[in-house]
């Protein structure tokens, strides 16, 4: 097994940050790309990620740190297109390619679980075995009303084939044991693609769960990006595909320094108890505003799918700047929106950042925030992958993304925590400095606390008791120009009994306080 465990480089004199995120590395080793990310509901400060060919990783504080290895299916092999999902149980499912020993390649769609108490996965299951044909870009999801497990992918006839007689469809495929068995693979598209791997392809399909365990699910193609749905668990779909937009350019296209790039739908539901509630949304790239003009676009539903909004632009900068490798996430526990996506906004050349964009109005406006502390500069004869991923729950956002710098390939992610109620992804400019929340909290030994200072300042930053006693002094009249800071207190070297405590921050700009629990 190799390990990459990533401490933090903050010393408790703190350290400024040029992002307003701090940004993770995950993996720097090999070529890691294509990476997907999930965090557990019920246990946010664990989170499974993997990226391509056969890359796991897995984090226990909320995405400080990681652990990973190389994932390994006897009989069935792994080969790419990493999809991370985590059940009502806990229970983490990386979903793979396959490459089975003297068989044919990418026959199956492979399924391996993630025991958290022994950190080993199973060898795996697979679903979609058809001869010869190849099953490639699979997605899934799970229903948290009956645990079943969803998962959707194009079948080719041929891979890659220019014959007018192989085509491409969209085949479905569950389980109701926690991914020991699969029903036989229904196909739920009716307009069939050819096997070129292009434009003209039916790609893309990403399923989700409604609320009342409808299964909604669209993807691109000849038609455009289109759309279905089942209200019976799978076993029925619609006689026909419902069409939601055009997608000029079609969904295969050039970006300048990206081996290959796509425009590929993500398709998510509002399934918290928000005012958006059964909101379908479908989010893509395409080239409507011109061909050295990718945007990001979402489409929505509130009728069921029946009928689709027109596409809403999501980066908020000026015509004329580059935006793709789009992905959606909605946060289940408030109905967020997040959208992640690269972004050259801000160059004019190939040089590429990372936003994201969070709605908190049903996706009819988008605020988007940079959340790379540096821009990468890639070339296009390194494989980049296919997609970015992202993970929400009650404010904890973790996106995923790839960075390619002279020629190196790393898998990143920025921690994101966003307090109840905040309207914007940062504090407010207006406001002078702005303390958030330690995390984790309740913490067993150590604990992390930023705070972000929008004016330069002296800082005295100190551990409180109950009574207001100051019992640790972390810093003290310091000097600090406006930045973010992450400070990283350790209370087992203070031997601290177990109980409420409270950071402090006082500045030339006022004084603030959060409250904390220590319990070993």
């Amino acid at each position: 097994m190799k390990n990459f465990v990533l401490l933090l480089v903050l010393l408790l004199s703190g350290t400024a940050l040029l992002a307003q995120y701090q940004n993770i590395v995950i993996d720097d080793n090999g070529t890691p790309e294509e990476p997907s990310i999930m965090i557990n509901p019920k246990n946010p400060d664990q989170l499974v990620a993997g990226s391509n060919i056969d890359n796991y990783y897995y984090s226990e504080d909320g995405g400080l740190t990681w652990t990973g290895g190389n994932l390994v299916s006897p009989g069935n092999g792994v080969w790419g297109d990493p999809c991370i999902i985590v059940d009502t149980a806990g229970s983490f499912y990386f979903f793979h390619l396959a490459n089975p020993p003297g068989l044919a390649w990418i026959d199956r769609i492979v399924a391996q679980k993630f025991d958290f108490a022994t950190y080993t996965w199973t060898d795996g299951t697979y679903t979609g075995l058809n001869g010869d044909k190849a099953q490639d870009k699979a997605w899934a999801t799970v229903d948290s009303a009956n645990n079943n497990i969803y998962v959707t992918w194009t079948q080719f006839d041929q891979y890659g084939s220019s014959n007018p007689n192989d085509s491409s469809i969209i085949l479905f495929s569950k389980s109701d044991d926690a991914g020991e068995t699969w029903s036989t693979p229904l196909r739920i598209n009716k307009v069939a693609g050819n096997c070129i791997d292009s434009d003209n392809t039916v790609e893309g399909a990403v399923p989700a769960v409604g609320p009342d365990g409808e299964i909604f699910v669209a993807w691109a193609g000849p038609e455009g990006i289109v759309f279905d749905r089942s209200l019976d668990g799978g076993d029925t779909w619609l006689d026909d595909d419902i069409f939601i937009s055009d997608q000029p350019g079609g969904w295969d296209y050039n970006i300048a320094g990206i081996y290959r790039a796509n425009g590929l739908p993500i398709t998510c539901c509002d399934v918290s108890n928000s005012p958006y509630r059964g909101t379908i949304y479908v989010n893509w790239t395409d080239h409507r505003n011109g061909d050295n003009d990718t945007d990001v676009w979402i489409a929505k539903s509130i009728d069921g799918g029946d009928t689709w909004s027109s596409p809403i632009r999501v980066n908020d900068d000026p015509p004329g700047k580059e935006q793709f490798f789009t992905w959606m996430t909605i946060d289940g526990a408030n109905g967020n929106v997040y959208v992640v996506f690269y972004d050259r906004r801000n160059y004019n050349d190939s040089n590429t950042d990372v936003y994201i964009a969070r709605s908190v109005d049903g996706g009819e406006t988008f605020q988007n925030i940079k959340i790379s502390e540096s821009p990468f500069l890639p070339y296009n004869n390194v494989f980049f992958g296919d997609y970015t991923n992202i993970t929400a729950y009650d404010g904890k956002v973790r996106p995923i993304w790839a960075r390619l710098q002279d020629g190196n390939l790393s898998v990143l992610t920025a921690i994101i925590d966003i307090a109840v109620g905040e309207e914007e992804l940062v504090a407010d400019n207006a406001r002078p400095f702005n303390m958030e929340q330690n995390y984790p909290n309740p913490f067993k030994e150590s604990t992390t606390l930023a705070y972000k200072l929008n004016k330069p300042t002296t800082v005295t930053l100190s551990v409180h008791d109950m009574l207001g006693r100051e019992v640790v002094m972390l810093l003290r009249n310091q000097y600090k120009p406006a930045g973010k800071y992450i400070e990283h207190f350790d209370a087992s070297q203070y031997h601290l009994n177990d109980g409420v405590y409270y950071f402090v921050l006082h500045t030339g700009l006022g004084t603030q306080s959060q409250k904390m629990l220590l319990a070993n």
